[in-house]
């Protein structure tokens, strides 16, 4: 993964915060210059808070950070460009949580509700599972056209975390590298 940044990247979790076996973490312990958006509570989101500290993340950078979202952290970014949030380099959007949807997802994030759908200003990737508990595939089709998004059906592959199995997660980072490619290149809102 010779063409991924040292640094400018900043890792946004979802609820509970991404647990040491987490692939986001595992990439944070490969690639110390990247950082964690860190919240005051991971059990506890509340909207405006996270995404303020997502603002002050982006705000605090050197340049254009590539963002690495994840579950609750795609609504989190969603809510930023809905806020009139923009200048990302990019967003590789993981299994975003259909915060909408009782079925779904917990009450605890029906404050993320509901989910913005509006074109990301930046290219975007979302990845997205089909036996993911906290989104329906075709509802994560959906969210990543709203957000004139790519979109990559992993397959089964559940909620895209640390249960899922995928330690480092290589071929995630082989489509941040692709990714960070069509952002250098220009290439538009998706790949």
């Amino acid at each position: 993964m010779s063409d991924l940044p040292s640094k400018g990247v900043l890792v946004v979790p979802g609820l509970e915060g991404s647990g040491p076996l987490h692939w986001q973490s595992r990439w944070l312990a490969r690639h110390p210059g990247w950082q964690r958006v860190e919240q005051a509570d991971w059990y506890k989101p509340e909207r405006e808070a996270w995404v303020r500290a997502f603002d002050d993340a982006v705000q605090g950078s050197s340049g254009p950070p590539l963002v690495v979202a994840h579950s609750l952290g795609c609504a989190v970014v969603a809510h930023w460009v809905a806020s009139g949030g923009h200048g990302l380099a990019a967003a590789l959007l993981v299994a975003p949580a259909d915060v909408d949807s009782p079925a779904h997802t917990p009450d605890s994030v029906r404050g993320f509700a509901p989910l913005p759908t509006l074109r990301m200003p930046f290219p975007s990737l979302v990845v997205a599972s089909r036996d993911d508990p906290y989104v329906d595939l075709a509802r994560a089709r959906a969210v990543a056209t709203g957000w004139g998004s790519g979109f990559v059906d992993l397959g089964s592959s559940g909620h895209i975390n640390a249960d899922s199995g995928l330690g480092d997660w290589l071929a995630g980072l082989a489509l941040l590298e692709q990714l960070t490619q069509t952002s250098r290149h220009g290439d538009g809102a998706s790949t």
